[in-house]
């Protein structure tokens, strides 16, 4: 499951882990990541737990183990896991990664976490959520097999929800943020921007956005599923069926439980429009025209801002 961050990744991959055939990594697993734990009880424990309140921080930044007074198991990106048992590269890298990054030493490392997990869980389906760069080059090289679900939501969206995250790195400027040197382009519309901190997360949705577009091209066409976050909460039912099916698993009696618990506010979808003044909304709609307008998304009408 692969997603640019804050563009709605985390609740479709907390859906789709409800299903009983499903393993996933945990935030338990990652925070304990010294253990190297096989997360046997995982989806058995999550199953039975409520869905996250969209209000509480992630779990890696969370400094304890319990939310508001309970232990919640749910799936986990597992940066912690994966840097210790794999390797930093995974977890830390300023570029995306691909097929040519996987060398034999981190192919035979990749493989065992993930193999021991599946069989440690006892699913024939194992579920992993990367947030940033897809890694799908990589992933693909190492396990032929595999598909990807990508979640797209609307960059102005994306860009104001980086804006309000105490993780993101932007505001020490391009240099030092997670995403790398800006590419010559970008570089020069940041800098005629006034090195807008708004225009710059707008970048960093586009450098992902190419990140993708290219790892795209490295999978096979039926390996690959694009999904929009707006089109999810409009009818859930209707993209859960397309992604149930593409990953190969049933609609069962177990799943619609799980599933039933789930809230999809459409109304969070244009929340950037509350977060964003008039003139910095603008500066970042022509940023972000073109690719906006690549996936369907509209453009607020002259006068409307």
């Amino acid at each position: 499951m692969l997603g640019t961050g804050r563009c709605g990744s985390t609740l479709v991959t907390e859906a789709i882990a409800r299903h009983p055939e499903v393993g996933f990594v945990s935030n338990l697993d990652d925070k304990l990541c010294r253990l190297d734990l096989g997360g046997r009880w995982n989806s058995a424990l999550f199953r039975r737990s409520r869905p996250r309140d969209p209000g509480l921080l992630p779990f890696r930044d969370r400094p304890r183990y319990l939310e508001r007074g309970r232990l919640r198991i749910a799936p986990s990106e597992g940066w912690n896991v994966l840097g210790r048992q794999v390797s930093p590269l995974i977890s830390t890298t300023h570029r995306d990664l691909v097929a040519s990054d996987l060398t034999p030493w981190t192919e035979r490392r990749l493989r065992r976490f993930f193999e021991r997990r599946m069989r440690a869980q006892r699913r024939r389906t194992f579920l992993h959520h990367l947030t940033g760069w897809p890694r799908a080059g990589l992933l693909q090289a190492a396990f032929p097999d595999a598909r990807f679900v990508n979640v797209i939501r609307d960059g102005r969206a994306v860009a104001s929800s980086w804006l309000q995250m105490p993780w993101w790195s932007g505001y020490q400027g391009p240099a030092n943020w997670y995403l790398g040197p800006l590419p010559q382009p970008y570089e020069r519309e940041w800098e005629q921007s006034g090195r807008s901190f708004v225009v710059l997360a707008g970048v960093g949705w586009k450098i992902l956005l190419d990140a993708v577009d290219a790892a795209r091209a490295t999978v096979p066409p039926d390996q690959w599923l694009d999904v929009r976050y707006e089109d999810v909460l409009a009818e859930p039912r209707k993209q859960f069926a397309v992604m149930l099916e593409f990953l190969g698993l049933e609609w069962t009696g177990k799943f619609e439980a799980g599933f039933a618990r789930h809230r999809f506010e459409r109304g969070r979808a244009d929340a950037f429009r509350h977060a964003l003044d008039g003139a910095n909304l603008a500066l970042l709609e022509r940023s972000l025209a073109s690719r906006l307008l690549a996936h369907d998304y509209r453009l607020t009408p002259k006068g409307g801002l």
